[in-house]
């Protein structure tokens, strides 16, 4: 079983992505489950969301304390709330909404680390600092769990129209991204 974990805060679509990115991998043939932990519910708040993909029926429904994956939708956590960082298993990856390089961030781990600019490519192309389909477009491109396409699928069906037309597009860019540092 895959087991990521999302840290972010209020309003920056925590819950919203790790939905998405349970709702691709069942359109992808997989079993998947997502829900949030909130604290405080307010915007700027820390927030939690958990996700699990599985070839097989997930039984567990206790939050993720060892994740394979960690999306860190505001880097600012990594230093204030110290615990982000825990659980993260030797071999796994953590994606950075940051513009810095992965080296920079300091992060003491043995897992691999990669940063993309989502706030930046969010204001530009969604028009609103709301990183959820960069971070997610990211994390498909870097680890091929969920297919690009299905959840492309699962943004227009959940924002129809003009929103999830921008925040498709907003994935791509975070997909080119990804797939030229790949290439580099």
């Amino acid at each position: 079983m895959i087991e990521i974990r999302i840290h972010g805060r209020g309003g920056q679509g925590n819950v919203a992505a790790a939905e998405l990115l349970s709702i691709a991998a069942f359109q992808d043939g997989k079993f998947a489950q997502a829900f949030p932990s909130f604290g405080a519910e307010r915007i700027g708040a820390p927030v939690q969301a958990f996700v699990r993909i599985d070839d097989k029926k997930i039984r567990t429904r206790e939050e993720v304390r060892n994740p394979n994956y960690l999306i860190i939708q505001d880097s600012f956590l990594i230093s204030a709330v110290p615990v982000v960082l825990d659980g993260i298993r030797p071999d796994g990856l953590i994606l950075v909404n940051s513009e810095m390089a992965p080296e920079d961030l300091n992060i003491k781990t043995s897992a691999s680390v990669e940063t993309i600019p989502a706030t930046e490519i969010a204001l530009e192309i969604i028009g609103r600092p709301i990183p959820n389909a960069i971070m997610i477009g990211a994390f498909c491109s870097l680890t091929g769990l969920v297919s690009i396409g299905a959840v492309q699928e699962a943004i227009m069906a959940k924002f129809p129209g003009r929103v999830g037309e921008n925040n498709v597009a907003a994935l791509e860019r975070a997909v080119e991204i990804m797939e030229k540092r790949k290439n580099a």
